[in-house]
């Protein structure tokens, strides 16, 4: 099959807009010429890729599968460029969870911005099903997940723990206990992150499996606003270790471990295949683990 690479960032286009006309324009090509080429793609794939409609277009069962081939070989053609270009640039597309967005990955960010002034990263909080997706259609790098099960055809590379407590204010009755379990704690009401959050939708299967079946008493959109509420009495609520450590040192909040299995998941960085990568996101990888070894936050 003879494809040429312009008429596969064209088709990612068109089925990134769902519209023929719009995917022609990003493309730089006009509407005739990019629909001569979408049926000379499908002629040489020996497939249709396409539905056509006065509305726009969408995928057929082919086109899904080629959409997801195509961009994994415009990543690969983008490490190539950024390789040989220099070895000190470079874009790392880089999805991951709450947890990792607020609590560590910036000071990483950071420092790892600062030795390489080239590269540039795109990083988006995102739901764990969504990274899997993402990584594995190549619309991210790098995916940063907490727990196991995930598609067995990426590569998982642990870098740390991360641990749940329990928060609660000074006063509450479960204060004074060294540890609780889930279930102890479903008497009393809750507080949450808010929905879209990938802790939430974790501890939401948690919670229905332990018969919590209450609404959040409130959401909130960050650790430091649910600490906060926490500390003021409306409830008690679970919160990553390193987030509720830095905050029990400025707010009135008792601190306990969870006994629950899943209070302790790996964290880790999912990747298509490590040996792929462009020197920048090994380096990325090569932070995370050597931070994490040093005993800091991540």
């Amino acid at each position: 099959m003879n494809v040429e690479l312009i008429d596969l960032r064209l088709f990612v286009n068109i089925a990134e807009c769902k519209n023929l006309t719009h995917g022609a324009e990003r493309s730089f090509l006009s509407p005739p010429a990019a629909s001569a080429r979408i049926k000379s793609l499908e002629l040489e794939c020996g497939q249709q890729l396409l539905h056509r409609r006065n509305r726009g277009i969408s995928l057929t069962s082919a086109g899904d599968l080629f959409l997801r081939q195509a961009r994994l070989v415009l990543r690969q053609m983008d490490f190539l460029v950024e390789e040989m270009t220099s070895s000190e640039a470079g874009h790392i597309r880089l999805f991951a969870n709450t947890t990792a967005v607020t609590e560590f990955l910036p000071e990483i960010l950071a420092a790892f911005l600062a030795e390489r002034p080239g590269v540039t990263v795109d990083l988006q909080e995102r739901l764990t099903h969504d990274i899997v997706r993402s990584v594995l259609d190549g619309t991210a790098d790098l995916g940063i997940v907490s727990g196991d099960g995930f598609d067995p055809s990426l590569e998982s590379i642990r870098f740390s723990t991360d641990q749940l407590l329990l928060a609660t204010p000074i006063d509450h009755p479960l204060a004074k206990r060294a540890g609780v379990s889930l279930s102890d704690t479903l008497e009393f009401e809750h507080i949450g992150l808010h929905d879209g959050s990938t802790l939430l939708d974790f501890l939401r299967r948690q919670y229905r499996r332990g018969g919590y079946d209450r609404t959040l008493r409130v959401q909130v959109r960050s650790f430091e606003a649910m600490c906060r509420v926490i500390e003021a009495g409306v409830g008690i609520g679970v919160v990553p270790e390193s987030a509720a450590r830095r905050h029990a040192k400025t707010m009135k909040i008792a601190l306990l471990a969870l006994k629950d299995e899943w209070a302790s998941r790996d964290r880790s960085v999912l990747v298509r295949s490590r040996d792929a990568l462009p020197g920048a996101a090994h380096a990325l990888i090569d932070m995370l683990i050597d931070e994490a070894a040093g005993g800091k936050k991540a």
